[in-house]
């Protein structure tokens, strides 16, 4: 047995080698997964490490909690805008889909392998699901750069469909172990992992972000450790009440990463780290466990498997549920390439190991092998595949940004990085021309990893990364501003007044926020409210109502002219007259 110093000798040293080997694989194309995997054999006990461990009990706790992480990280990385574009297809896919990749996979594997029919159910099932560490690494770090609807849909299918999947093989065996009859019991498992691991997710991530956004900590690398726990807690209670831990971790990573609470880039990049830590043991630990010999018996078969799931389960199980959303051929043969598989179905292959199986033994060693040929065949040559069937879109350069500001924790302030895409609103706008409403401050631009000192007449391009400070309570106008023509965005809050100057156009107005003031898109709001009042009436607190949109009096200069206004939404619009646009002088009470 090895000594708590080699331990850490040993730990040490494969962290190092798989942070030396991801720099290999990103330039040779090759999967991180397989260059880990391929760095723990060489380290097992028939590799030149000769470190002897095949403790599958340990093995799955350990691969348990680096799953947590690495969902929790992915979580945390996925807007809801990836949810609204994707979660239909990818709901079908993690469960329909599924389903389907392992009654088929199962099917051929019994047949092949010569196991029961139940047998082989079990291994369709364990290799069932897509792998989210897997996937996340690929899209987001492996150099492949898709329509963002099918990047979406993989990734919330590869985060989700883990229940199923653990579902099924938990129910298995079981069956196997004559503990839950085949039928309705397998019916009532699915659906409190389901909803339980929805439920406890999402209540856990409200109640989290609520509390990281409000508790004030000593120190600022609590926040990070917190959320952790609150991923940790969410599984492990999640877990305790029969539902799935995973779903539970990867939807309190979401509802936390979309929340943004204080000190939310600091969490990013504390969970990115941990991720990537938490991958290179993970995998470095499993191919310790693996038995390069043993992998020999099974490459036959395992490569017979392995090509009726690539070739024909999974493509059959995408087309089957992708199709009633309107992908096309193109598309719906890529979403079938990347069924990658990774560390989830090694982890769920120690299940038959604990619950000693006959078959357990043939089964772990088939699923490690169809894991490798899945990572080096689809993982290979995703890029490839992807250009051949013309989805690759050019890659969104970002220049990295990091601005951590303690003290805004305890004021009435946030600082919001925005990116300036090609169809941004603010593209090649000044920024005095931005319709930005009082209590806005652009502190920095930065451009081509060169900083830009914001002045009025500084235009904005494409590209541009735009560091904003605000006040939480105006963050729905800015981010109007500054957001995508083509997207969907929030209506603004009714009844909360926005400050905007008087010198700003109508026209503006109208092309950052949709409002429609005046047919004269050249007018200020000054000219506007002068307009519809009249001298006599230009006083402080007057209101001139425009359909739903209350404009107030706020400020005037020494000469009369309009310094501030007031905009509101109004729950009901004004009771139109004789035109489209109806105004009225309301003294303010």
């Amino acid at each position: 047995m090895f000594s708590i110093e080699t331990l850490i000798l040993i730990a040490g040293s494969l962290l190092l080698l798989g942070i030396a080997s991801n720099k290999f694989s990103a330039r040779m194309g090759v999967p991180v997964l397989v260059v880990f995997l391929a760095i723990g054999m060489l380290a097992g006990s028939e590799g030149i490490g000769g470190i002897e461990f095949e403790n599958y009990t340990l093995a799955h706790g350990f691969a348990t909690t680096a799953l947590c992480l690495i969902l929790f990280n992915g979580g945390i990385g996925t807007p809801y805008a990836a949810f609204q574009s994707a979660w239909k297809p990818a709901s079908l896919l993690a469960t329909v889909g599924v389903i389907v990749t392992a009654v088929i996979t199962g099917l051929a594997a019994s047949w092949i392998l010569g196991l029961s029919w139940m047998q082989g159910l079990l291994l369709g099932s364990i290799v069932g699901s897509t792998d989210a560490s897997v996937v996340f690494s690929v899209l987001r770090g492996g150099g492949v750069h898709i329509r963002p609807r099918l990047a979406n849909t993989l990734e919330v299918e590869s985060g989700s469909n883990d229940p199923m999947a653990i579902f099924l093989t938990v129910g298995l065996i079981e069956v196997l172990t004559g503990q839950t009859p085949f039928g309705f019991g397998l019916v009532t498992l699915f659906l409190n992992q389901a909803v339980v691991g929805t439920a406890m997710g999402m209540a856990v991530g409200w109640a989290g972000a609520l509390v990281l956004q409000h508790i004030r900590l000593e120190a600022a690398g609590l926040y990070p450790v917190m959320a952790t726990a609150l991923g940790l807690f969410s599984f492990g209670m999640a877990s305790e009440l029969g539902g799935s831990g995973f779903l539970a971790v990867y939807l309190t990573g979401v509802v936390i990463g979309n929340r943004r609470p204080v000190f939310h880039r600091g969490i990013v990049l504390f969970h990115d780290a941990l991720a990537w830590m938490c991958q290179i043991l993970m995998f470095t630990a499993l191919g310790i466990l693996s038995f390069p010999s043993r992998l020999w018996d099974v490459t036959v078969p395992a490569l017979l498997i392995a090509s009726v799931l690539i070739f024909i389960a999974r493509p059959i199980a995408v087309f089957l549920c992708g199709i009633p959303f309107r992908f096309t051929i193109r598309e719906l043969s890529f979403l079938s390439w990347v069924g990658l598989k990774g560390a989830v179905p090694i982890t769920l292959a120690t299940f038959p190991m604990m619950a000693g199986l006959p078959a357990a033994s043939i089964i772990f060693d088939t699923v490690f092998f169809v894991v490798l040929v899945s990572a080096l065949v689809q993982g290979w040559t995703l890029p490839a595949v992807a250009r051949f069937l013309k989805l690759e879109v050019p890659k969104n350069q970002k220049t990295p940004v990091t601005l951590e500001i303690s003290s805004l924790q305890n004021v009435d302030g946030d600082i919001v990085d925005y990116y300036i895409d090609q169809d941004s609103r603010a593209s090649g706008c000044m920024i005095k021309d931005l319709a930005l409403p009082d209590g806005v401050v652009i502190a920095l631009i930065v451009r081509d990893e060169q900083t830009v000192l914001p002045q009025g007449r500084s235009q904005l391009l494409e590209g541009d990364h735009v560091v904003v400070v605000l006040r939480p309570s105006i963050r729905a106008m800015v981010d109007r501003v500054f957001a995508p023509t083509r997207t969907h965005t929030k209506e603004l809050p009714q009844e909360l007044e926005f400050p905007l100057r008087g010198s700003i156009k109508v026209c503006d107005l109208e092309q950052f926020y949709e409002l429609k003031l005046a047919d004269d898109g050249e007018l200020t709001l000054d000219e506007l409210v002068r307009q519809h009042l009249g001298e006599n009436n230009m006083k402080i607190g007057a209101v001139v109502q425009i359909d739903q949109i209350a404009l107030h009096l706020r400020e005037l200069s020494s000469d009369g002219t309009v310094l501030y206004v007031g905009m509101s939404i109004l729950a009901e619009p004004a009771e139109a007259t004789d035109s489209s646009l109806s105004a009225a002088s309301l003294p303010l009470e």
